[in-house]
């Protein structure tokens, strides 16, 4: 199969979601599959390249040049619409590559869903997030998880969150690109329960199948024992938590939870410290908040003693809990989000209520007072990632596409240049369409 891959971001931009598109993107291609990935090209980046036989296209956008509407200036988003310059260098792209199948990652895909129709290619989508729904991703209102869209509460919301200027333009875009969004996908991947239940895959009778996010096969491969930063590290056991330290990763109630243990066992925190975090830490924790390759995040996990995701939002597929399994190591995670899909409460790890100080005090607690049962734990929770590593996942995703191409044969582009007046049509109709939809808003 002919695949190509649309991010937002690859690979030096590195996050979750960028692991995610290159680990599926160089398995697929090792595999036998023709893949190229189009991401949004920044500053320092090559236009095009090779990753052990991915192709990589890096393109530009009109929004991305506009530095004045993002606070990170090495990650500037795709926008919640379609993106004109975007879909032109799309449009050249698809033409050169010819896929069977388009495998979207985020808002990117609005710049291609005016040129599905001509490209005659299957349209895949992964929600990584909430983003189908949620303007602002993570389907929270004001600190609080929320409960479902309605058009005021979006535009208060992202009023909050993106400022006056920018938050109704955002809410609006989504709201209306969303729609056209479930039109034009054959079939979305939401990466957990929740975030499909967020999503309202089921209310919207849209194609949808729940396709986790993975890890490698050989975690060990990943590990670098020898990193000179574990030295820094405690010798004996210790608890951790890796990500950003956030209030909605649940760093808040993990401190005060560890203040209430009274134990002597070390909390490590690896990770960006969040604005809303206070850098002063009770006794006993010890922060790395510049960030540690992930090299050296995997032998700290091995090194653990018990891992921690305490999140307080519907975290949608945190692979951090992943590869803290694929190390063997017990997790206490909230039972809120992807979380509930990855951790086996009493088996691979302990559930507790997302925001509970006592409850999560008492698991650590818990394990801490009974080293034979979170050892029976993370030889269980390493059993368990089986089911979460690329040998089990890649395959599920390749069916999808194969039973997608079975359905309906796919027509060939044929290579002419009718081309500028596909752009033009497309973006002369999506722009006729979101001024009729803003006005029927």
């Amino acid at each position: 199969m002919r695949i190509v891959m649309l991010a937002q971001f690859y690979p030096p931009t590195i996050g979750g979601e960028e692991r995610h598109v290159r680990n599926l993107s160089l398995a697929l291609a090792a595999r036998g599959h023709s893949v190229s990935v189009v991401s949004l090209w920044h500053k320092g980046e090559a236009e095009r390249e090779m990753d052990q036989g991915v192709r990589i296209h890096r393109i530009r956008g009109t929004m991305q040049r506009m530095s004045a509407l993002f606070s990170e200036k090495g990650r500037r988003f795709a926008p919640p619409f379609p993106d004109v310059e975007t879909m032109r260098a799309l449009h050249g792209i698809i033409k050169q590559e010819r896929p069977d199948i388009v495998h979207a990652h985020n808002w990117i895909v609005h710049s291609f869903t005016p040129l599905k129709f001509w490209s005659r290619a299957k349209l895949v989508v992964t929600l990584h997030d909430y983003s189908l729904l949620c303007v602002q991703k993570r389907l929270t209102y004001f600190n609080e998880v929320c409960n479902g869209p309605a058009l005021a509460k979006c535009l208060h919301c992202a009023t909050d969150f993106y400022g006056v200027a920018k938050g109704p333009l955002a809410a609006l875009a989504n709201w209306t690109w969303g729609k056209a969004e479930r039109q034009a996908v054959d079939m979305f991947l939401p990466v957990s329960q929740a975030v499909a239940q967020g999503t309202r895959m089921a209310v919207y009778q849209v194609p949808y199948r729940v396709i986790p996010n993975f890890v490698p096969d050989n975690v060990s491969l990943l590990r670098n024992d020898d990193h000179e930063l574990l030295a820094q590290l405690p010798q004996g056991d210790f608890l951790l938590f890796v990500g950003d330290v956030r209030r909605d990763k649940g760093v808040e109630v993990l401190l005060k939870a560890y203040a209430r243990t009274g134990t002597q066992v070390p909390l490590v925190l690896i990770g960006r410290i969040g604005s809303d975090i206070s850098p002063h830490f009770p006794p006993g924790v010890i922060a790395f908040l510049q960030g540690w390759p992930h090299e050296a995040v995997m032998s700290a996990w091995a090194r653990s003693t018990v891992a921690l995701a305490p999140s307080i939002w519907p975290d949608p597929c945190p692979t951090v809990a992943m590869e803290a399994m694929s190390m063997g190591r017990p997790v206490i995670a909230s039972r809120i989000g992807g979380l509930s899909d990855i951790v086996v409460d009493g088996e691979s790890g302990l559930l507790v209520p997302p925001g509970d100080t006592e409850a999560l005090s008492a698991a650590i607690q818990h394990l801490l007072a009974d080293p034979a049962r979170g050892n029976r734990m993370g030889m269980a929770a390493k059993q368990r990632v089986i089911e979460f590593q690329a040998r089990t996942v890649v395959p599920r995703i390749e069916q999808v596409y194969r039973e997608l191409l079975h359905e309906q044969p796919l027509v060939t582009i044929h290579d002419q240049s009718a081309d500028d007046s596909v752009i033009l049509s497309a973006a002369k109709n999506l722009r006729g369409s979101r001024d009729s939809s803003l006005r029927s808003e």
